[in-house]
C-alpha cells in the first residue's frame, strides 16, 4: 500500500470506501504539479518563448491549483463536501484547459507531452472522485 492511500485509511475522519480514490486523485495532483512546473521551466529556457507564453501561464497556474488541491484533499477533519467539489471541479477543468494548450506542442516539445498526460491523468483523478459522497 502506498503511503498517501496508507495515511487515508488510517484517518479517523478517513472513509474507507473512498481512500483509494482519494489517494489517486492526490498523487495525481501532486504529480501533475512537478510535471507543470517542469514544463513551465523548461519553457522558459527555449530560446524563443514568443510561441510558448501561453503554455507557460497554463502550466504554472495548474501546478499551483494542483498543489493546492492535492493539500486541500489530505485534510480531512471537518471537511466541506461542497467546497471539495469546488476545488476538484476547478482542478479537472484547469487540467483539462492545460492539457489542451500543452498538447499543441507536444510533437515539438517532450516537457509540453510529458506535462499534457499528467493533467490527462489529473484531469481522470478528479472526475473519479467527484461522484463520491463526503
Amino acid at each position: 500500500m502506498n503511503s498517501v492511500k496508507s495515511m487515508m485509511s488510517v484517518h479517523p475522519q478517513g472513509e474507507p470506501a473512498t481512500a483509494q480514490a482519494l489517494a489517486a486523485c492526490i498523487e495525481a495532483a501532486f504529480a501533475c504539479a512537478q510535471a507543470c512546473d517542469a514544463c513551465a521551466d523548461a519553457c522558459a529556457a527555449e530560446e524563443s518563448t514568443l510561441g510558448l507564453r501561453t503554455c507557460l501561464r497554463r502550466t504554472q497556474d495548474c501546478a499551483d491549483l494542483c498543489m493546492t488541491t492535492g493539500r486541500f484533499l489530505s485534510r480531512l477533519t471537518d471537511v466541506d463536501g461542497n467546497l471539495l467539489k469546488t476545488i476538484l471541479m476547478a482542478c479537472r477543468d484547469f487540467c483539462s484547459t492545460c492539457a489542451m494548450e500543452c498538447e499543441k506542442h507536444a510533437d515539438v516539445y517532450a516537457y509540453c507531452r510529458m506535462a499534457a498526460e499528467a493533467c490527462r491523468r489529473c484531469e481522470q483523478a478528479c472526475q473519479d472522485l467527484l461522484p463520491r459522497p463526503f
